[in-house]
């Protein structure tokens, strides 16, 4: 999933290569639902060994070498991640997404790449989950105060979700 990619740089007379380590971009789902509530999941996180709410999403290109194809057509990643949040959607918390606005884009930052795509889904209809197999996503439907709340305390883990979120709701 990740790489380490070497860019040479001319500093002065002096050829320096610097390394940064680059993972194929994400998507976040923000859903503002009808009663006022912001759609959280309850995931199982192997790497927490524990549950974690979260937004909605997942990756934009499934594996490191489909991403350096994409990166290779010079295709437009957002369009590519506007239809994986769009898939998302339909697998995770079981909406069929209207319409949705890209709200940001977190930047990994440092020597690390690794964009996070924020969506809004602005309209959607219901139906049922396609979890893949070992998933487990329970839907958290969630007062915007107690949201705010969990960004703040740490229950929502994802700092960068967690960040995005307190942005929205401000």
């Amino acid at each position: 999933m990740i790489e380490v990619v070497e860019q040479p740089m001319q500093i002065g007379e002096k050829l320096v290569t610097f390394e940064h380590a680059r993972r194929a971009p994400g998507v976040r789902l923000i859903i503002l639902l009808p009663d006022n509530k912001i759609l959280l999941t309850r995931e199982y996180r192997t790497y927490l060994n524990n549950y974690d709410y979260r937004l909605p999403g997942g990756k934009v290109i499934d594996s490191l070498e489909e991403y350096n194809t994409f990166l290779a057509s010079k295709a437009d990643i957002q369009e590519e991640a506007r239809k994986a949040a769009i898939k998302e959607a339909r697998e995770e918390v079981g909406l069929v997404v209207g319409d949705l606005e890209l709200f940001g884009v977190s930047k990994y930052g440092g020597s690390m790449e690794w964009d996070l795509y924020y969506f809004v889904v602005k309209s959607f209809t219901e139906a049922d989950q396609q979890l893949e197999h070992g998933e487990d996503i329970t839907l958290a439907p969630t007062d915007i105060e107690e949201v705010k709340a969990m960004c703040l305390d740490g229950r929502v883990q994802e700092d960068r979700s967690a960040l995005m979120l307190l942005r929205y709701l401000s």
